[in-house]
């Protein structure tokens, strides 16, 4: 029995995939789709994470879909709103027919004889294999394992007597109220952790090894504020959304440009939240510049005020050992605590950890090469979507989107089967494709693809330079082309080893 075809096989039903799906259904209204996700609903991070506190760490009017606005107030929405929102906008724009829930691709192979892929899906509930081929393949899993995350191994741990948690496997049966909680980390994850949990607890202390910069912003949008009722809602939101886009670009200007100044700023912003006697720079001034990690952003300075009014604390330090009781630092200090949180980070992992390959070569993400940050030279009819490090993830996704619809139509109005993106010069230099320091990066930078410096090959973190190059663009620069039918096996397309 052949395997079942559709035009464009979307792996993922995230905030990406159902983004995706909704501009194939408007862009592309003659291709046929379906989305294969693992987990057993749609939602991708906003139904997986549901830790106390669970928030964006972006603003919504760029985290929303430029398609369909953000319909509530919150600037830095809730897990849940967030999911309410993907959901209703699968449900409107009927997606949710197109999702097969609990099917984990596996693998994924190219025939340039066969000009399609071959894509082989586990049933997670039942085991059963499943196979699909596809002309088209769109990876939108984000960059994260959602089944570990990371956990370093800390001395000790097996001794703590307490409850021990990770924030993406959090047991919702976890009683917290009136207890002595540690939550180790300082990133995103922990800012938001930190607010919620001392609503209830006894006390919360963020352990950080080295501080972050924090930011405030406010919890609702002054000018989104202004202009409801004022505008329509779609005006409204893109307004917005452009005040947004461009206030971030130019901060991350100035803080690549001028970062001593901006290291000063974001302090002096932060003293003004906290008692006089702080100690603000042991806490609050990291030792890197600003955006060599992302910056964390905190609605209405909820973790200054928990700090401020005794409810939390911040502890920096490096980690000695776990004890019976809690934990203690190699400055001799001692954290009691009857729940420990490790809010330590992901792990990375491109494309859900599936095999691509092509032509019988498995590709090595480790040495691929990007193409206009969303496809990888010499792997055929393939996109992925990896979002910005400096902004907003869907802002880069959209833009992806529209462009694979561009570059599908573009094929179909010339009989066109197979594209696939050249590889750069030879000579040509690569360069890791993130350029965050963050821990979470360094410690996969040999599983992600690389980028160039120039051309195509380069991925700018840049807003409008890929709004331009996106929509815009030239989808014939570097890229090659096989007309539909041809016979190409005896020319096996280039594949990065």
């Amino acid at each position: 029995m052949a395997a079942e075809h559709v035009d464009v096989l979307i792996v993922g039903a995230g905030i990406s995939g159902i983004g995706a799906a909704c501009h194939l259904r408007e862009r592309c209204p003659g291709k046929t789709f379906t989305i294969l996700e693992a987990r057993d609903d749609l939602g991708g991070t906003w139904d997986l994470f549901r830790y106390p506190g669970i928030r964006s760490d972006s603003d919504m009017f760029t985290l929303g879909y430029s398609f369909r606005p953000w319909p509530e107030r919150a600037t830095l929405a809730d897990g849940a709103s967030i999911l309410r929102y993907v959901r209703e906008t699968a449900h409107e724009h009927e997606i949710e027919r197109s999702i097969r829930l609990r099917h984990r691709v596996i693998r994924a192979e190219f025939s340039s004889a066969e000009q399609r892929w071959t894509v082989d899906a586990q049933r997670t509930d039942t085991e059963e294999h499943v196979q699909l081929t596809c002309d088209f393949l769109y990876g939108c899993t984000g960059y994260y394992r959602y089944d570990e995350g990371y956990n370093p191994d800390f001395p000790g741990r097996e001794r703590f007597r307490g409850e021990l948690v990770h924030p993406q496997h959090w047991p919702q049966d976890l009683d917290y109220a009136g207890k002595r909680v540690v939550v180790i980390g300082s990133g995103a994850t922990a800012v938001t952790l930190v607010p919620a949990m001392a609503a209830v607890a006894q006390h919360v202390t963020m352990l950080q090894r080295s501080p972050t910069y924090v930011v405030s912003v406010p919890a609702q949008d002054p000018l989104a504020e202004a202009l409801r009722g004022r505008l329509s809602a779609m005006t409204a939101y893109n307004v917005v959304r452009w005040k947004n886009v461009l206030l971030m670009m130019l901060s991350y200007q100035l803080c690549r440009r001028a970062p001593g100044l901006m290291s000063r700023l974001f302090l002096n912003l932060a003293r003004r939240r906290l008692p006089a006697s702080y100690e603000l720079e042991r806490h609050f001034k990291p030792s890197y510049d600003p955006w060599d990690q992302r910056l964390c952003a905190v609605p209405d300075g909820d973790l200054f005020d928990v700090i401020s009014n005794g409810s939390a604390s911040v502890a920096t330090g490096e980690i000695e050992t776990f004890t019976e009781n809690g934990i203690r630092l190699r400055s001799g200090e001692e954290l009691e605590a009857d729940v420990i949180v490790t809010a330590t980070g992901l792990n990375m992992q491109i494309l859900g950890g599936l095999e691509l390959v092509v032509d019988g070569a498995k590709v090595d993400m480790g040495s691929a090469i990007a193409y206009k940050g969303m496809m990888l030279c010499g792997v055929p009819n393939f996109a992925l979507t990896v979002g910005y490090t400096n902004a907003s993830w869907t802002l880069r996704a959209d833009l992806i989107a529209e462009y694979v619809c561009r570059l599908l139509n573009h094929m179909d109005a010339r009989g066109l089967a197979v594209c696939v993106p050249r590889l750069p010069p030879a000579s040509s230099p690569t360069q890791p494709l993130m350029n965050l320091k963050s821990g979470y990066v360094l410690r996969s930078l040999d599983q992600l693809p690389r980028q160039g410096t120039y051309g195509p090959w380069r991925v700018r973190q840049n807003y409008l330079f890929d709004r331009r190059l996106l929509r815009q663009g030239d989808v014939q620069e570097a890229m090659e082309f096989r007309a539909r039918h041809s016979t190409p096996a005896a020319q096996p397309l280039p594949v990065a080893a």
